[in-house]
Formats: C-alpha cells, sequence, structure tokens
C-alpha cells in the first residue's frame, strides 16, 4: 500500500500466516502500513524475524498451523497482545506436482491439513472473535482453484474447497456481521514452488511457460495481491462478502 493509503486499519489487529515470505510478508507489511497490529504466523522463525523488522507494527509467532491445537495459540496470543481481532488471512498454503499415475495418499493429506484443514481451524478459534469486531475472512485461493490444473490436481483440489468454505462461511455468517472472502492469486514469484521440492530449473522454466500465457505478459508479485487483500479486508467495504477476487494478469480468461 503507498503512503498515500488511508489508514483505515488504524488499531485494528490481523493475523497473517505464512507471513515469512511470499505473498505472506507482503500482506503483513500492507497491512501493518495500513495502521493494523499484525501477527505474523509460520513455521520459520528467521523469516517471520525478517518480517518483523521491516515493520513496527508486526510482531511474530513461529508455529506450524498444522499441529494440534495451533490455532486456539494464534489466536490466545493475539488477544494477550492486542485484546481484540478484526482480521484473519488464511494464507499460509503448500503446492504439490503430483500427476495422477504418481499420487501419494501422504501427500495429499499434507495438502489438504495445510490447505484446508488449518485454515478451517484458524476460522473456528478465531469467529467469537470476529462476531465481536464486526471483522473480516480472507483466504488465499489460487487462479487454480477455479481452473484446471493438469499434473496439480490434488493442489488445485484443496483451493477449489477453500472456495466454497469461503462462500459458504460468508452466506453463514453474514447476518452476525462477519465478512469472508478470497483473493486468488495466477502464478507469482514466491518461493512456494521450491519449497513444493522442485529444482530451480524446474521453477524458471515452469515460470517462464506461465508468463508466455499470462495477457499482461508478466508474473505476478507479492505485492499485487497483498493490496487486494488489505482492500477486500478494508473496514469501509461492509457490503462485499463472499466473493473469490481473482489476481492473475487476465490468465483465468485465455
Amino acid at each position: 500500500m503507498s503512503s498515500s493509503t488511508p489508514p483505515h486499519f488504524m488499531d485494528r489487529v490481523a493475523i497473517v500466516t505464512g507471513a515469512g515470505s511470499g505473498i505472506g510478508r507482503a500482506t503483513a507489511l500492507a497491512l501493518a502500513g495500513a495502521g493494523a497490529h499484525v501477527l505474523g504466523v509460520g513455521r520459520r522463525q528467521d523469516a517471520l524475524e525478517e518480517t518483523a523488522r521491516a515493520h513496527r507494527n508486526i510482531a511474530i509467532l513461529p508455529l506450524d498451523i498444522c499441529r494440534e491445537g495451533a490455532a486456539e495459540i494464534v489466536v490466545a496470543d493475539t488477544l494477550a497482545r492486542w485484546g481484540r481481532l478484526d482480521v484473519l488471512v488464511n494464507n499460509a498454503g503448500a503446492t504439490a506436482v503430483m500427476p495422477l499415475a504418481e499420487t501419494d495418499p501422504s501427500v495429499i493429506a499434507r495438502l489438504f491439513d495445510l490447505n484446508v484443514t488449518a485454515p478451517s481451524m484458524l476460522a473456528h478459534a478465531a469467529l467469537p472473535h470476529l462476531r465481536d469486531s464486526s471483522g473480516s475472512i480472507v483466504n488465499v485461493s489460487s487462479t487454480y482453484g477455479h481452473r484446471p490444473l493438469p499434473g496439480g490436481a490434488h493442489y488445485a483440489a484443496t483451493k477449489a474447497a477453500l472456495e466454497q468454505l469461503t462462500r459458504s462461511w460468508a452466506l453463514e455468517l453474514a447476518a452476525e456481521g462477519v465478512r469472508v472472502n478470497a483473493i486468488a492469486p495466477g502464478p507469482t514469484t514466491t518461493d512456494v514452488l521450491a519449497a513444493a521440492g522442485l529444482s530451480q530449473e524446474a521453477v524458471d522454466g515452469m515460470f517462464d511457460y506461465e508468463r508466455d500465457r499470462i495477457p499482461t505478459g508478466r508474473l505476478g508479485a507479492p505485492e499485487d495481491v497483498a493490496g487486494w487483500i488489505v482492500r477486500i479486508a478494508d473496514p469501509l467495504g461492509q457490503h462485499i462478502t463472499g466473493q473469490v477476487l481473482t489476481v492473475d494478469g487476465g490468465l483465468e480468461l485465455v
């Protein structure tokens, strides 16, 4: 967000998962820049510390959100620091290149655990406090949550599940003043492919392939996505809920 962005989040409180790098880090910085107190959650303490050094409004909690009781720990830590919760950004996630012929049930379980179950439990733990603040949940999906991904069907399926959770929760919670939306990035320059075990050569090849298909002619940057997460979570946007906004340079159109 630019320095001219109105501070609509002043004294509000946000949780951002996967805040150690990429979209999560950019989102934590954007929310902090808009005035929010931000708890950045992730597994890598050194990466989180780098995020926190970039803005005084960011505190960190190194934690695997898939571990038992993690959601309650995250929400309790937030309330202990600031006494309220206004925004939950479910950004942490994983991908996997896994054609059907190579299907591994342990990989499927890991993908659903991080991409679907963990965001669900965080939303569950946050809900009483989001009701109190008329707050907002923003789920980070993918353009492949609503278009096919050959060789990565199970990853795409987790994001499709997250988008359906977004719509269903939005309808369920609208009367209680809690909004639920999703941002669906296209190919973005983050370390998620490397974290999935791909070599740098394979990552570069996939990025080149995707770049050639994107109508705007470039990959997304984390800041492209973070800006829209902040906008859709803006407390002034009280009439926006149940939406999945795709930020992919027009890739879903081709």
